[in-house]
């Protein structure tokens, strides 16, 4: 049986998810990037089959970003339920020749 404290993060995990997937399904916004630049890099970013290297469009958007929200959901379950690789997107930043945040 769960926990009530386990139980409560299931579902506020859930509800952030569903949360971030209708946010998508209206207008892509994450960390200081619009729509369009998260379309852009998407390919860069999805599994089986990453494009490599990243779009002009994709850098050009990351450039605008922000890396250190961008690091704050390597171990979220967000980006997985939007289709998006943790460990490519986090590679992102140096393929486009971008500095990385030191504790990312």
């Amino acid at each position: 049986m769960m926990e009530k404290g386990a139980g409560r993060w299931v579902v506020v995990t859930m509800v952030v998810m569903a949360a971030a997937i209708f946010e998508g399904t209206r207008s892509l916004s994450l960390c200081d990037m619009s729509d369009d630049g998260l379309l852009a890099c998407k390919p860069s970013v999805t599994k089986p089959n990453p494009v490599d290297p990243p779009s002009e469009e994709c850098c050009k958007a990351l450039t605008g970003a922000n890396l250190t929200c961008l690091c704050s959901y390597r171990n979220s379950l967000v980006l997985p339920a939007l289709g998006i690789d943790p460990d490519l997107a986090l590679a992102l930043p140096a393929k486009c020749n971008l500095t990385t945040p030191a504790d990312c």
